[in-house]
């Protein structure tokens, strides 16, 4: 039978209760396995008899806090639905509701909820929930040998080992903060330092104190530290930098490289299938070409149109799922995305992937991300958001020479940055309404990391 994360854990302990598993740096409190192990114990001695076998939602930053309920819940048998922190009030409860909670922890104590249907834990650990950034938000749940088999393909991909820190700036409770922070730290012991600022100058002052060699983190974080008067050397000490949860545009990697003189490893995934695909060089990020290699323990199998079939030990549910992305390997074995199903558009009579203007947009110098809708007040035209330092003019003349003419966008939105998530992801939702269009739909899925 195979063994709980809870029972991983205790082995993980065992081994050395005195070795350091998380360095607060808002306090500068260092905490050993055995220390993090004793108020997990701690928190399921007070609590495991109301949330023995039901689901428990909380919201609390990354740091011990959110370790000591989250260990605690697995000590408890019960299933834990980890939320953003940032979350307001009502939000918890309208997610509550979706998760089909038991309880809601807050504030230090448990609020019963009105579970449907008993919230039994029902073989899930955990339950994710998905970002909502498109619309209504999901629960995907997920048993333990699914998450533990995520987190050593990523580890095994990644080369994350037990001696390594990992820099905990991504939300612990999100699908890539859980594979890349939370479950190494439970399987193999791989510490995190968590609590630092994500302000540029700050970041790096923590990394320079900490000395963290792996650092997950998203497009947004990396730009800001590419960008802001920094000594590299104050990032000396990080041996593998990844970026997952938006696109990576190619002047933050190569900017990056430049500064830092290091690479940075596309990572790309779902929250219903875990890590998919990573570049292990770090080369195809300085050019966008893919999101690399599928990861260890990952095949995927392709069908007409480019939609792909993910199949791993990771994989919720039945252990194979099709994100929405539409994709095709190339040469060397990357998976190169082309766009998400369904988003096909009509103009002037004719098809149109809004992914190929988009792509187009992405790959012009000074440009940094792009997303394009239909326009909200002429019909058979588009809209473009984009992210860069070049004038809707330049914006237009150099897509002229690489589209046909109705495939330019009639109307632009510029800015120096897209508004991004709590959680580091692109806010399409915002987006959208500053080119006047509605929110769309939410799509039953939740692709990338």
């Amino acid at each position: 039978m195979a063994r709980t994360l809870h029972a991983l854990w205790r082995r993980t302990v065992e081994a050395d209760p005195g070795a350091v598993a998380l360095i607060d740096a808002s306090t500068d409190r260092t905490w050993t396995r055995g220390e993090l192990a004793e108020i997990g114990r701690e928190w399921a001695a007070a609590h495991a008899k109301a949330v023995a076998g039901r689901r428990v939602i909380f919201a609390e930053a990354n740091g011990p806090e959110w370790l000591r309920v989250f260990l605690g819940l697995l000590a408890a048998d019960a299933t834990a639905v980890a939320l953003d922190p940032s979350e307001p009030c009502a939000a918890q409860r309208m997610l509550a509701a979706e998760a089909d909670a038991a309880f809601l922890w807050s504030e230090g104590k448990l609020e019963a909820m009105q579970a449907r249907r008993g919230s039994s834990r029902g073989g899930a650990c955990l339950l994710k929930i998905t970002s909502g950034s498109t619309g209504t938000p999901r629960a995907l749940p997920f048993t333990d040998a699914q998450m533990a088999a995520d987190s050593r393909q990523v580890c095994r991909t990644m080369g994350i080992r037990p001696a390594d820190l990992n820099l905990g700036c991504i939300p612990f409770g999100h699908s890539y903060g859980l594979g890349n922070l939370v479950l190494p730290l439970l399987l193999q012991g791989t510490a995190v330092v968590s609590g630092a600022s994500v302000l540029p100058q700050a970041l790096a002052g923590a990394i320079q104190r900490w000395r963290p060699t792996v650092f997950p983190a998203v497009p947004a974080l990396l730009r800001g530290l590419a960008e802001a008067e920094i000594d590299p050397r104050q990032l000396k000490s990080l041996r593998t930098v990844i970026s997952a949860g938006a696109p990576l545009a190619p002047e933050i990697a190569q900017g990056f490289r430049r500064k830092f003189g290091l690479g940075i490893h596309n990572f790309y995934g779902s929250s219903e299938t875990g890590g998919i695909a990573y570049d292990r060089s770090g080369k195809a990020a300085l050019t966008g070409r893919s999101v690399g290699r599928p990861i260890e323990g990952v095949t995927l199998a392709f069908g007409p149109g480019g939609r792909f079939t993910v199949r791993s030990a990771a994989v919720g549910g039945k252990g194979r799922f099709r994100p929405a992305d539409r994709g095709v390997l190339n040469p060397n074995g990357e998976l190169v995305l082309l766009g998400r199903t369904g988003r096909m558009l009509k103009i002037a009579g004719r098809r149109l992937d809004p992914a190929e203007i988009e792509c187009a947009l992405r790959s012009l110098p000074g440009v940094q991300d792009a997303l394009i809708a239909p326009h909200p007040d002429r019909a058979d035209s588009l809209a473009a958001a984009v992210a860069t330092t070049l004038s809707v003019t330049e914006l237009r003349e150099r897509l002229r020479v690489r589209l046909a003419p109705w495939k330019v966008p009639r109307k632009f939105v510029t800015m120096e940055s897209f508004p991004v998530s709590p959680r580091g992801k692109v806010d399409a939702r915002k987006i959208r309404e500053m080119l006047g269009q509605p929110a769309a739909p939410r799509r039953s899925r939740d692709t990338d990391r």
